[in-house]
């Protein structure tokens, strides 16, 4: 057993622990670990094993546990020494015998390494910006993920999948996912978003959609030394008759406390509050053909004009969009938009793996723009994740010296083809490819079935 262990560690730390040495290297895995008095049996999925295996897993495009297995398999066969069964209980036991707070605080270190890796070259005015988000992910129709995460309403009970709502934090510099929090669907967004402003340091700009303006997440982001770019609600009515005009489109007013307090806040932070906050609302127009918001008015509280001026900040919430390209990515890309696990503390595991293996990507991106003077956000997400399969079966059998040399290549090559910069590009909402005509469930299967056994 232990020679296999020592196998499996060593082929993982050759090809996916090289990637990642700086951004999760095996001694702060085993940190963790420690720090939280994780105890373990000796045997083949250990803790570090099966965290590498995992992350393997979800940045394959089969992401079967089978496949999983059969990779470790594939290791120890080469080595000569006993394979374990291709049965896949084993590793799905480990997997579930990863704590929640373990795969938590790698994802925070992974967050945090990359982000210390920015240097002032990199920043907007000289801060920080984050922005904000949220989303949903499917999971499993199982008993016990419909009673954490239950399905929409409006279905019909078998009919549905249960739905998770996530709201994430995400670099605007390196595209890394710094902040998340998982909650039922009907959650709203601002809800998700108080959850996250402990993960935001001082002088970093929030950047947001209208979901987030509220008087006291302006007032709150502020008091976190921090400062916020939302689009202002559309409760809130627009006029550039009040307040003190400061240029074009560009004035400073004062928010009162809201008279009641509102249902997201407890009485005694809603006390809290200061009686009225001075804001800054720019409004502008948007003339781009295809697009379908004509007329945007932000909120921040960025109030100094000289220091940020109208066009900077109207600049930088155009990069807003960014944030649902990041979300498409770990959706899309990689494969999150409909998790596979059958119980919620599995679920939020694997949510926490897939961001874990995204910042893992950025910071493959990263390291190659910063080598070779490339925009790290200009490269292509699928293309880096594409090279770094094709480059673990090389680096996996290859010496320590030719190692480097491809590690070093594969920071080459993935700068190769940059991702065009396309502004105001639109294209129609509509799809090409006809779906098959099959109608929708709107019964449970097993009533189908007993119709069709009866017909």
């Amino acid at each position: 057993m232990t020679l296999r262990v020592q196998i499996l560690k060593e082929k993982y730390s050759q090809s996916l622990g090289l990637p990642f040495k700086e951004l999760l290297p095996e001694t702060a895995i085993k940190q963790v670990i420690s720090e939280l008095k994780i105890k373990y049996k000796k045997r083949l999925f250990d803790p570090l094993i099966t965290l590498w295996a995992f992350l393997s897993q979800v940045l394959d495009t089969d992401k079967t546990c089978h496949n999983a297995v059969s990779k470790i398999i594939a290791h120890l066969a080469q080595e000569e020494v006993e394979v374990p069964s291709t049965d896949t209980s084993a590793y799905c036991q480990a997997r579930a015998r990863l704590p929640e707070e373990l795969l938590e605080k790698l994802f925070n270190f992974s967050a945090q390494s990359l982000e210390e890796k920015v240097t002032t070259e990199y920043l907007w005015c000289g801060r920080n910006i984050k922005v904000i988000d949220g989303s949903t992910v499917s999971m499993p129709d199982t008993v016990e993920n419909q009673k954490e995460y239950p399905q929409p309403s409006t279905q019909k009970p078998g009919c549905g999948f249960p739905i998770a709502k996530i709201g994430v934090i995400f670099s605007l510099l390196t595209g890394a996912a710094v902040a998340l929090c998982i909650d039922i669907l009907n959650t709203h967004d601002i809800k998700l978003a108080r959850k996250m402003y402990s993960f935001l340091k001082p002088n970093d700009v929030l950047l947001g959609d209208r979901a987030f303006c509220a008087y006291a997440d302006m007032f709150n982001i502020k008091k976190l030394d921090c400062d916020a770019v939302f689009r202002k609600h559309q409760s809130r009515t627009t006029t550039m008759r009040k307040g003190k005009i400061i240029g074009d489109c560009d004035k400073l007013v004062t928010w009162y406390k809201p008279k009641s307090c509102p249902k997201g806040l407890s009485k005694d932070e809603f006390d809290a509050l200061p009686s009225s906050i001075t804001v800054r609302e720019i409004y502008y127009y948007i003339v781009i053909p295809g697009f379908r918001t004509q007329q945007v008015s932000l909120i921040t509280t960025l109030l100094d004009k000289a220091t940020y001026s109208t066009l900077e900040i109207v600049g930088l919430y155009g990069k807003r969009w960014d944030v649902e390209l990041d979300l498409r990515h770990i959706k899309t890309t990689l494969g999150m938009d409909i998790l596979r696990c059958k119980t919620p503390s599995m679920e939020r595991i694997e949510i926490h793996v897939y961001l874990l293996a995204y910042n893992l990507l950025r910071s493959l991106m990263w390291s190659a723009g910063t080598t070779y003077n490339t925009p790290p956000n200009r490269l292509s997400l699928q293309g880096t994740r594409h090279h770094l399969l094709n480059f673990i079966p090389k680096l996996e059998t290859a010496d320590s010296k030719r190692r480097i040399r491809l590690y070093r290549s594969l920071l080459k090559i993935i700068v190769h083809k940059v991702v065009p910069d396309r502004p105001a590009r639109s294209e129609p909402r509509v799809t090409k490819r006809r779906p098959k005509a099959y109608p929708r469930l709107t019964k449970p299967r097993q009533e189908l079935r007993k119709q069709l056994q009866t017909a």
